[in-house]
């Protein structure tokens, strides 16, 4: 009798060997998950913060769930059309490979289409249906236990170019529910609005949250490490965008009628408690340098804002209230998933930064690159890469407004939707006489390759990238579609051209002397003019910023060289004149002026007043000694001018603040 009641259980644990599967009109095979409950979540340590804490769900109604992920032949009986994304970096070039390049909204659309077909019900599983339906009464990190079998893994490494792989549906083990491919081949939309678990409660068939700004992905893909394939692990997307690692499986059964809904995402603490009023900024005559100070600030690890070793990649903007608001990325490491931006402000009348806050995460991404930018009027514009998986090459582009000094922001606008180069946002956001937008963007991952620009010619609503498509000559006299160097800096100039200096892709001048690339479009970026500027080049760890000042000559903001990287034979320093009219040596970030539209830069001056102090530049920086001579030997610089022509620049630990006044004394 014992040994028959085992056998029982067995069977039950295993239901998907022996369950049924039926085939419904357009070929899909669907199997019944039975009711249940399981603990949702993990320990949520680290970057994985987000699937704690652990959490009892029931399941309260049984449902039937796909067996596979939806085909393309599947899909598209209902969007023939999707047949031009097949064999996009060689894959899912079949009939029988999961369907990908589907947003949500498509994923939605499909279920209601064939819920109006068949006159049933199909719609997206949950995020708590699916992780019960994946775990299939198991608690190991994956349903086949705490590793994946070979058979699992396809290109599971961090990678920049897709490798073509296999994504036929249902060629691995299923789980004891009898579902496939839960664990990679690719990621899966679900139901759910992403919102953070708050509650140790029994939940019932729990929904996500009411709204939010992305929809929840799960299982992980072809082309993403095993560690993001687990049961609990949990990813989103922005519901408009579509990439080569995504598709869906669909569930048919009712909507859940429960309202167990998450807590929304806290408020930033950036964000709360913002003055709206409007501030009357007075514009100082005298010459002013203010003490350097730090604005990546130490959260509260109460706060739950995620803050890492590696704070990097600032940008800065003004307010109309008179605050300062800053945002740069916090990681472990910069090609990695677990990128978060953070951001702090420093309110009107303050000394001091507040402490980091989140700012934006799209989850499981790689958020590489951000841009703030005062519109003007009411307007603040903020700009980000999203990548489709963990390096930085394969970036969309999202763009959010507030209209209340940043207080709240809009939902994230793609505004480059293909997932690829060209698309890492810089710092530098510029407005042209016409009242064009122009936003600067790496064209390469890498060292070297140039800088693209992307366009808006109706205030931020459509943009276009206007490269030409020729090949780039980075020398005197050469022509070609990118901005020479990475990281570039942009301006527009009095006759409408625009000029950019830029990282790498240095240019030797007359002298045999390696020099900053600069370089000129007459026709909005569709070609550029490269020639070697006066500036000595930089490189790693190393942004500079090019703006146009208030009272109207150009700046530059620069190094003198590169600490670690001497070119140019040991080249290294700048001469700079003191106040006595004395010519020195100085090393590290400068300052450079022109009032001839970039032709010469007469002013030049190192970023220091000459107190020796011990500062602490985070990122590839590290600890530095400012004094007479030296100045900050590296970091990635970002600046804005505020109203009262102060300058206030940011490198990637420090924020310094001066005026022309102090620059031309």
């Amino acid at each position: 009798m014992n040994r028959i009641i085992l056998l029982l259980i067995a069977v039950s644990l295993h239901v998907g060997i022996y369950a049924q599967t039926e085939k419904n009109s357009v070929g899909i095979d669907l199997i019944q998950v039975p009711s249940g409950y399981f603990w949702m979540g993990s320990e949520g340590k680290g970057e994985n913060y987000d699937e704690a804490p652990m959490h009892k769900v029931i399941i309260s109604k049984p449902f039937k769930m796909g067996v596979t992920e939806v085909t393309n032949a599947q899909y598209e009986q209902f969007d023939p059309s999707h047949s031009k994304y097949r064999g996009r970096y060689g894959l899912s070039e079949n009939d029988d490979d999961a369907v990908i390049y589907v947003n949500y909204h498509y994923a939605v659309a499909f279920c209601k289409w064939l819920s109006e077909k068949e006159g049933k019900t199909y719609r997206l599983p949950t995020e708590a249906e699916w992780e019960y339906a994946c775990r299939a009464g198991t608690y190991s990190l994956f349903y086949t236990g705490d590793y994946l079998p070979d058979s699992f893994l396809k290109n599971q490494k961090l990678y920049r170019d897709p490798l073509a792989v296999s994504l036929q549906v249902g060629q691995t083990k299923p789980n004891n529910f009898g579902l496939y491919d839960m664990h990679g081949n690719v990621e899966e939309w679900c139901l759910d609005w992403y919102a953070p678990y708050t509650k140790n409660d029994t939940q019932t068939d729990p929904l996500g949250g009411k709204d939010g700004l992305f929809k929840v992905t799960r299982g992980g893909s072809h082309g993403t490490p095993t560690e993001y394939l687990r049961s609990a692990n949990r990813m989103a997307m922005i519901p408009e965008d579509k990439h080569w690692l995504t598709g869906f499986r669909i569930v048919q059964a009712e909507y859940p009628d429960s309202n167990e809904y998450a807590d929304q995402i806290s408020i930033s603490a950036s964000m709360l408690n913002v003055n709206q009023s409007q501030h009357i900024w007075t514009k100082e005559t005298k010459a002013i340098f203010k003490e350097p100070v730090r604005y990546v600030i130490t959260p509260d690890c109460k706060s739950g804002t995620p803050f890492y070793s590696h704070n990097h990649c600032p940008t800065i903007t003004w307010c109309n209230n008179g605050d300062l608001l800053a945002v740069w990325f916090t990681a472990e490491q910069e090609n990695g998933r677990g990128i978060e931006i953070i951001g702090s402000r420093l309110r009107k009348g303050q000394s001091e930064w507040e402490p980091a806050s989140r700012f934006f995460k799209v989850p499981d991404r790689n958020m590489t690159g951000s841009a703030l930018f005062n519109k003007g009027g009411d307007t603040l514009m903020y700009f980000n890469g999203v990548e489709a998986a963990g390096d930085w090459q394969n970036l969309a582009i999202v763009r959010r407004i507030s209209t209340d000094n940043g207080a709240t922001w809009g939902k994230p606008q793609i505004i480059a939707p293909e997932h690829g180069k060209r698309n890492q946002v810089i710092s530098g956001t510029i407005r042209t006489s016409k009242g064009w937008l122009i936003q600067a963007a790496d064209a390469t991952p890498e060292g070297e390759g140039g800088t693209a620009i992307h366009v808006s010619k109706d205030g931020g609503k459509t943009w276009y990238d206007p490269n030409s498509g020729i090949p780039n000559n980075f020398t005197e006299g050469g022509t070609g579609s990118n901005i020479a160097g990475i990281h570039a800096g942009i301006v527009e100039l009095k006759n409408s051209d625009l000029m950019a200096l830029g990282r790498g892709d240095a240019i030797k001048n007359k002298e045999g002397l390696l020099r900053m690339p600069m370089s000129i479009s007459s026709d909005m970026g569709q070609t550029w003019r490269y020639t070697a500027s006066e500036l000595p080049p930089i490189d790693g760890g190393q942004r500079l910023v090019l703006m146009r000042l208030n009272e109207g000559p150009l700046m530059v903001i620069s190094f003198t060289h590169h600490p670690h990287r001497l070119k140019n034979n040991g080249e290294a320093g700048v001469k700079f004149i003191d106040s006595e009219g004395k010519e020195f040596i100085g090393y590290g970030a400068y300052v450079a002026l022109s009032w001839d539209e970039g032709k010469t830069w007469p002013v030049k001056k190192l970023i220091t007043d000459g107190k020796e102090r011990l500062l602490y530049g985070q990122a590839w920086t590290g600890h530095f000694l400012m004094d007479k001579t030296h100045a900050e030997p590296r970091g990635y610089l970002a600046a804005t001018q505020s109203p009262d022509n102060m300058i206030h620049l940011i490198s990637s630990g420090i924020h310094y603040q001066f005026n022309l006044k102090w620059l031309t004394e």
